[in-house]
């Protein structure tokens, strides 16, 4: 009532209602705070804008498709870098508005009392940030809190001071809430018929909680962790000491892992190895190269010789065939220029009255010209203005629209182009190398991004076997999600090398070789070489982006290269990794497949281990543990 006495005890700022209003087809949101406050002693949680949304706070859009499948206007925040989003790759002009501002009450402030309270479901959109969906015990939803400055955990802190968040078993990321009310939470166990006897859970939990834990919850240890830890660490996982492993979760549907669970033995000491320097003695007489295996573990090894790279990056790239004779790819060059020039014909025959009927092209090339300008030009092939380098680099982009209609041209793929462009110097080669290289990342640009939430998830998932403490100290800060190492994977470090490093270290990426996630063991191996600073300085969630940002170009590449391939020994050599993690490693065959004939992929690795443990050797290093595979390799 408006007379009641009101206390304040937890307020945050930046959390946001997305509105979903229609004005001038963009998305908006609506700043404010969120609040727990007592009136008369009750407890209720309350979201309030901020007074005056259009002066005080810009708007935010977002893209999505209208109802006949097509594209309005965009420009989204990934989340702490603009230049990054690739949801959308065509913008039409238009006048922005400010955001709706609360004319009638439809975005006023909404309160509701904590007993009220039935669930809260913690999810992240997008690119990191959190969200929170909250339920009341009638079963209705209210407006999704989007907490754009982060701030979630604090909230859950405040709000076990008079509930418990207890997490579903069936859903890690929705929490039901319970009163301190021993019988009500008796009660709301009973129904979930956690137990065989009809005994009381409170009273047994109190006299013995370690058998009561593990007794009646051994397959909702999540569930029960959650409803019972202490207010001071509401939402804290798996800790560094707890070696409590989960169930597989194939065998527990809807279970997600969150723990390695098994112990890693030592990490080996890696090194690195010399360039390729050699390619004629890897070619038969017709010009086959007769071992592609020995070449691409090489190439993984040590890189490829500058005067080697216009030759070697077209075997690895896919422009030829490993197993094409030299008379065939000069017929391969003859037709791929032939199909080449035939596209390209197609946009630049389009007349400048066709393309201002053509909104699609028109963006893309504008689009193009655009990133074209601020790619790499403080490399001399791409420096100046006028610059035949440019050039190139705008028309192999442009081709591509019409190579591949449905993802046309989306920000980054310049930063893809022009290293090939630089070492090929062709306009056909550097092409076909490009459709080659998409066929590996082209699913980093889909407007969906699921690919991309895939790859954070995976990467998650890898430093919480490696480094549980890092990951909880990431996950308290509300970095968890690694939004931060979204441009890494996006590009493949692109921005975080000197080009030249970059030529290394794509070639060797190129191989797929030990496995074709590698780029995630790279990240993880640069997430753990910042361990100490990031806990050691406490950072938070603003700080950890901006070391991490700054982290562009001072990053040793053989340290980095070294350190991913030691991490992916040291898992590979785990005899209990979890099934999880040996699928982001492509260790996990579903089948029982026949031993005695391995891939040809799975060979090459093979060979790579090999090669590791006899360069350790010689390099006065103690080599890890023999696996019996390994001795399956060539050579």
């Amino acid at each position: 009532s408006p007379g009641a006495d009101k206390n304040l005890i937890f307020e945050k700022e930046g959390v946001y209602l997305h509105t979903n209003a229609k004005r001038s087809n963009q998305d908006t949101t609506i700043p404010g705070f969120i609040r727990i406050v007592e009136r008369d002693g009750e407890p209720a949680l309350e979201w309030s804008p901020l007074e005056d949304a259009g002066k005080n706070a810009p708007a935010v859009f977002y893209t999505k498709k209208d109802e006949n499948g097509g594209e309005e206007e965009t420009n989204f925040d990934p989340g702490y870098e603009p230049d990054w989003a690739v949801i959308s790759t065509v913008k039409r002009d238009h006048v922005r508005e400010p955001p709706p501002v609360r004319e009638t009450g439809t975005w006023g402030a909404f309160s509701i009392p904590l007993s009220e309270l039935y669930s809260l479901r913690r999810a992240r959109f997008s690119l990191g940030r959190n969200f929170l969906v909250l339920t009341s015990r009638g079963g209705h939803p209210l407006p999704p809190l989007h907490f754009h400055r982060g701030g979630t955990r604090e909230l859950l802190r405040a709000l076990q001071r008079y509930i418990i968040l207890a997490p579903s078993p069936v859903d890690g990321r929705l929490f039901l809430a319970y009163p301190h009310d021993s019988g009500a939470l008796s009660q709301s166990f009973d129904e979930l018929q956690m137990f065989d006897d009809g005994s009381d859970l409170v009273s047994r939990f109190i006299q013995d909680p370690y058998a009561t834990t593990f007794g009646g919850f051994s397959k909702v240890t999540n569930f029960f962790r959650g409803a019972l830890r202490p207010p001071e660490s509401p939402l804290h996982a798996h800790g560094p000491h707890d070696t409590q492993a989960g169930h597989p979760a194939d065998d527990e549907p809807g279970f997600e892992l969150i723990t390695c669970g098994a112990e890693l033995g030592p990490r080996p000491e890696v090194s690195r190895g010399q360039p390729l320097d050699k390619w004629d003695e890897f070619l038969d007489p017709e010009g086959r190269v007769t071992d592609p295996g020995r070449v691409k573990a090489l190439i993984f090894r040590g890189g490829i010789t500058p005067s080697l790279r216009k030759e070697a990056w077209k075997f690895l790239l896919g422009f030829y065939p490993w197993n094409s004779t030299t008379k065939e790819r000069e017929d391969i060059v003859r037709v791929k220029t032939d199909e080449y020039f035939r596209m390209k014909v197609q946009w630049k025959s389009v007349s400048e009255e066709q393309e201002m009927r053509n909104s699609l092209l028109r963006g893309y090339r504008s689009l193009i010209e655009r990133d074209v300008n601020r790619t790499d030009r403080q490399n001399p092939f791409f420096s100046g203005n006028d610059n035949p380098g440019l050039a190139l680099l705008h028309d192999v982009l442009m081709t591509y629209c019409m190579y591949n209609f449905d993802l046309g041209y989306v920000q980054g793929m310049s930063d893809l182009l022009s290293p090939i462009l630089f070492v090929t110097q062709n306009e056909v080669e550097s092409f076909w190398c490009l459709t080659g290289f998409m066929d590996m990342v082209h699913q980093n640009f889909e407007e969906s991004q699921e690919a991309m939430k895939q790859q954070l998830l995976q990467l998650s998932l890898l430093l919480r076997a490696l480094d549980p403490e890092l990951c909880d100290y990431l996950d308290s800060q509300d970095s968890g999600s690694l939004c931060f190492c979204f441009r890494w994977l996006l590009i493949w470090f692109k921005r975080e090398f000197a080009f030249e490093d970059i030529l290394s270290l794509w070639e060797v990426l190129w191989t797929r070789l030990p496995c074709d996630n590698f780029h995630l063991l790279l990240a993880s191996a640069i997430l753990e070489s910042q361990r100490g600073e990031l806990i050691g300085s406490n950072h938070d969630f603003n700080t950890i982006l901006k070391h991490i940002n700054e982290l562009t170009m001072k990053l040793d590449l053989h340290s980095v290269l070294c350190g991913a391939e030691a991490i992916y020994l040291q898992l590979f050599q785990c005899k209990e990794l979890p099934v999880k993690v040996q699928e982001v490693l492509g260790l996990y065959v579903p089948s029982s497949s026949d031993e005695e004939s391995p891939s040809s992929e799975s060979r090459e690795t093979e060979c790579l281990l090999d090669q590791s443990e006899a360069g350790a050797v010689a390099a006065g290093h103690r080599p890890p543990p023999s696996k019996s595979i390994w001795h399956h390799a060539p050579f």
